[in-house]
């Protein structure tokens, strides 16, 4: 890795509300992510259980990657960098 690569993290999380969270990145970059289409469309109960907002708000953030409940729940880092958190289920 040249000196000019930085392996991107996220340094702060803030809950704004709902199911979005502010994160700012270790190069500066901040992005609002929003995860309820996500959530809202899954059909895995693992998953829909973060629709209740105390469950929703108690995300971590461990060594640079965002979690809930000791990984149940996780991102990429490139889905959450650029915000292309995107439900796959059908309609």
């Amino acid at each position: 890795m040249s000196a000019e690569e930085k392996i991107i993290a996220i340094e702060k999380v803030e809950y704004a509300g709902d199911y979005t969270l502010v994160l700012t990145f270790n190069d500066g970059k901040k992005q609002v992510v929003d995860f309820y289409p996500f959530l809202s469309k899954s059909h895995h109960p693992d998953t829909r259980k973060y629709l209740d907002h105390k469950k929703f708000a108690k995300f971590n953030l461990d060594h640079g990657f965002l979690e809930w409940n000791d990984w149940e729940l996780c991102f990429p880092m490139d889905k959450l960098y650029y915000n292309t958190i995107r439900p796959k289920f059908s309609e």
